[in-house]
């Protein structure tokens, strides 16, 4: 069994986002990398201080290149990725690349939508074509109205101050364009998709449609849908009952790839 895990993280978050998550399998026996996207390496508090003067032109093509290089060096690991994230570790799947996968909270290919106006919101604020190429400011109310609504006012500051970005509007146009694209018909190795029930930017019930779309019917597939979660599924309380989630569906899983 490959016991090499690549944690991705998604829009508005960096490496940081996974630190318990690494520290968790870890401890049983797993090496684990938690790479951040271009333009989002170090301290989050700094990087909404300063944000890269690029971070506006960042492309969801610039980011799958930079994680496809840390999938490649870890050959054929597992690949468990946030939102955005979710995506690249599909499009990852899709490529035969990856052992297995854990897709929480993704962001759904080949323009999968949902008639939920929380989703309809956020995707015209972030995608906004009249705002060009200019990144999103991320801010502490909109965080938490939206990223972590399930946390009280104070647990929510903390999370922002200790996690959150600004990031690029350019990365959620194109998962809506080709570049979010993947073939949902092709055999693949198992994929484990997660939601949370309160997540107001990537509802359950599009987790779910981006889960029952994949049509190979010998290929392994399991959606889980965690009561009371919001998008923040990674960093609020109660994350690792989710990890433990993880952890066991990984353990049953077979390690053979299909053709």
């Amino acid at each position: 069994m490959n016991k090499n895990i690549v944690f991705i993280h998604g829009m508005f978050q960096n490496a940081k986002s996974w630190d318990n998550w690494v520290a968790y399998f870890s401890e049983r026996g797993y090496r684990c990398v938690a790479p951040s996207w271009p333009d989002h390496a170090g301290e989050p508090v700094q990087l909404r201080a300063n944000p890269p003067a690029t971070l506006g032109d960042l492309s969801l093509d610039d980011v799958i290149a930079a994680m496809e290089q840390e999938v490649l060096a870890a050959d054929r690991p597992i690949v468990i990725g946030h939102s955005v994230g979710g995506l690249l570790a599909q499009i990852f799947v899709n490529r035969n690349l990856v052992s297995r996968a854990v897709a929480i909270s993704p962001v759904a290919p080949n323009k999968m939508m949902t008639l939920d106006w929380s989703f309809f919101k956020n995707v015209t604020a972030i995608a906004n074509p009249l705002e060009g190429n200019s990144y999103f400011e991320q801010t502490s109310e909109k965080f938490h109205a939206e990223f972590c609504n399930t946390l009280s006012e104070t647990e929510a500051l903390q999370a922002f101050g200790q996690t959150a970005t600004h990031d690029s509007r350019k990365v959620l146009r194109d998962c809506l364009g080709s570049s979010g694209h993947i073939d949902l018909d092709t055999p693949h190795v198992p994929i484990a998709f997660i939601s949370g029930t309160e997540d107001r930017i990537i509802p359950h019930e599009l987790v779910e449609k981006n889960s029952e779309a994949y049509k190979d019917a010998a290929s392994q597939r399991a959606y889980r849908a965690f009561e009371g979660r919001s998008h923040f599924i990674c960093g609020e309380p109660g994350w690792e009952e989710v990890a433990e989630y993880v952890y066991n569906w990984l353990q049953l899983q077979p390690t053979s790839v299909p053709a």
